[in-house]
């Protein structure tokens, strides 16, 4: 199987499973991924393979659209989202790394020296 663009390679479903899991019919499931909004893994011979991952993309592919919400839109929505979980990602590393800090003697700012301020 090829490396799932997002760095994931999970996928286990063929395209009919997948249809079958997420409600959504195989053309629209290929019209989807033509759109750039999911890219399954390939087998060795072409065959798509989703992940959990793209299904639950899936899923949430078929609630924007239920809310008429066009492709175009939803893949500037599907972008926005990814970015947000990325900078949430962040903000957690970067939050950690400041809580881990606070009891580090080496980080607290040195006493001023012979009374001055």
């Amino acid at each position: 199987m090829t490396e799932h663009p997002n760095g994931h390679d999970g996928g286990v479903y063929v395209i009919s499973a997948a249809a079958e899991l997420t409600g959504v019919k195989p053309q629209t499931l290929r019209s989807y991924e033509r759109h750039g909004l999911v890219h399954p893994a390939r087998t060795g011979g072409g065959e798509r393979r989703y992940s959990d991952q793209d299904l639950t993309r899936i899923a949430r592919i078929a609630e924007l659209t239920d809310q008429g919400v066009n492709l175009a839109g939803i893949a500037h929505i599907l972008e926005l989202e990814d970015r947000i979980r990325g900078l949430d990602h962040q903000l957690e590393q970067a939050t950690r790394g400041t809580d881990r800090s606070a009891g580090d003697p080496s980080t607290v700012p040195a006493a001023p020296r012979g009374g001055e301020p």
